[in-house]
């Protein structure tokens, strides 16, 4: 029930924005920003249950868990760079939307090399 009122809160948002649009294009922007803002708020709300879950995982994961901290920051690292990458691209500045993205991109893959590291050494030693 809660991705209907993230969905109904997103349009509503979008046709009041869009009302501003031929008038005040700066308040448009303004109010996308907080809507958007709402809704990453209830996602973040939605994150407790996510973490009850994997520490639960976790317990099945001998010294595995450090791998599935790796996938959440890659997972927050995505979806902040594609909030405000988004919000750019709404107020009309692709470059600097495309910029925040690569930057996000170079983040995760520098973030991925000590599990590649750890990955080649376990095929090193099973190998022999």
């Amino acid at each position: 029930m809660e991705i209907m009122k993230i969905g109904i809160l997103g349009v509503a948002g979008v046709m009041l924005a869009l009302q501003f649009k031929s008038n005040r294009p700066e308040y448009g922007l303004y109010l996308g920003a907080a809507v958007c803002l709402v809704i990453f708020t209830f996602s973040v709300s939605g994150l407790k249950a996510l973490l009850e879950r994997v520490g639960i995982l976790e317990e099945y994961l001998s010294g595995g868990g450090k791998y599935l901290g790796f996938l959440f920051k890659a997972v927050g690292i995505t979806y902040v760079c594609e909030f405000c990458a988004s919000i750019c691209k709404d107020a009309g500045y692709g470059a600097v939307a495309g910029q925040i993205e690569i930057f996000g991109k170079l983040s995760i893959l520098l973030m991925g090399i000590p599990v590649l590291v750890a990955v080649i050494e376990n095929i090193s030693a099973i190998t022999g």
